[in-house]
């Protein structure tokens, strides 16, 4: 089994594994993903009718405003949460996201995991230690 290794940045402590889920563009946490669903609902995003509930969410950086904070909240009071957020560049929304759904994020990494990661991997957060291990799919 063959295990690749990102090294990053701690934003909101905690260890996870889960599934992948991976978009080239930038996430709204607001207004843009269906609260009682997980179900990505902004028009042109390529993830656009799939579920973050549950996944490693995989993405370049928060989109959006301060409401951010309150759709990050409302996806973890109704449980359509990602588990993790892994971001190749950390700002306000996403990081403000990640403490307000409290669940593992890294950011700023030694290389762009969105490069490295594809939607299906399995991958582990460790936030504490500021690194995601990513087992590639097809791969045991």
């Amino acid at each position: 089994m063959k295990t690749l290794t990102l090294k990053g940045h701690t934003v909101f402590g905690g260890c996870i594994d889960g599934e992948a889920l991976v978009t080239k563009q930038s996430w709204a946490a607001f207004m843009a993903v269906d609260i009682y669903t997980g179900e990505v609902t902004e028009r042109e995003h390529e993830l656009r009718g799939m579920s973050v509930e549950g996944k490693v969410l995989v993405f370049p950086r928060g989109k959006g405003s301060s409401g951010w904070s309150i759709g990050a909240q409302a996806l973890r009071f109704t449980g359509k949460a990602p588990k993790a957020l892994v971001i190749t560049e950390i700002n306000t929304q996403s990081a403000l996201g990640a403490a307000v759904m409290r669940v593992p994020a890294v950011s700023n990494f030694d290389h762009d995991p969105i490069e490295v990661i594809a939607t299906g991997d399995w991958v582990r957060v460790d936030a504490d230690k500021g690194v995601v291990e990513i087992i590639k799919r097809g791969q045991t």
